[in-house]
């Protein structure tokens, strides 16, 4: 796709139907992502996700899906210790999910653990720039690769990651220049998150372009739907019937 300059379209999913909705409408990568933290258990950040629990969420995910890839992300802990222990718990996810790939997190320092892991078959999608995964190093949630030090390890980051057999790379969060620069040097594709409209392919949290969630509003989200305000007022068209007697009706009655 990238050969042909054909855009990639991922989205993420938790869930048995909504990945069977992606599925259907065409999506090309499904990201299981940690960001259930976020929008299904309501954590602050992505720390707290077990192993066990995305494993949970990335079985169901793809038994639902029958055409796109389906990506598991790996969580905080799981593979930063070691790279034995990083090749154990990538092929624990791959072996009980049936995902197609992982995704992990980090630049030099996760070179090996990720090259290990490829050579042993399992593809790996790397994630550079603002790494959720190290929100309490960072201390915050801004733009990262602004200043030209981090801009320049962010853009080797990406190179070695290339090299030690990435098959695409998520950018989250870098500026447009720098996001343009990564995806015209790597022969790999690059999947953007608030990295411009020049990368290979682009990536939202789901809940996010669906407008379920209303109190996150980063300028990198595009709602395609209201489905946060929709909803709510179809759960208080039900009381009201309810409340009213007006369901069920006979019709809606056995």
């Amino acid at each position: 796709m990238k050969k042909r300059k054909e855009k990639i379209a991922m989205l993420t999913a938790y869930d048995f139907l909504t990945a069977k909705f992606l599925d259907q409408a065409g999506i090309e990568v499904i990201l299981v992502g940690d960001s259930l933290g976020n929008v299904i258990q309501g954590n602050e950040t992505t720390l707290p996700v077990t192993l066990e629990e995305m494993i949970y969420h990335t079985r169901i995910v793809k038994r639902a899906v029958r055409n796109a890839i389906v990506v598991g992300d790996m969580t905080f802990m799981s593979y930063q210790v070691g790279v034995k222990e990083a090749i154990t718990n990538c092929g624990k996810v791959m072996k009980e999910t049936g995902c197609d790939a992982v995704k992990m997190e980090g630049g030099d320092y996760m070179a090996e653990a990720i090259r290990r892991v490829v050579e042993i078959g399992i593809p790996v999608m790397g994630h550079l720039g603002l790494t959720p995964q190290s929100i309490n190093k960072f201390g915050s949630f801004k733009t990262r690769g602004v200043e030209k030090d981090e801009a320049d390890r962010i853009f080797s980051d990406a190179l070695l990651l290339e090299k030690a057999g990435c098959f695409a790379i998520v950018l989250e969060k870098i500026p447009a220049k720098l996001g343009t620069k990564v995806s015209k040097a790597l022969k790999i594709p690059t999947i953007g998150i608030g990295a411009g409209p020049n990368c290979d392919g682009q990536v939202m949290v789901t809940h996010d372009m669906l407008g379920l969630v209303e109190d996150f509003k980063p300028r990198f989200v595009r709602r395609y739907a209201k489905m946060a305000s929709d909803t709510k007022d179809a759960f208080r068209r039900y009381i009201k019937d309810v409340k009213d007697g007006k369901f069920p009706t006979l019709e809606e009655s056995y």
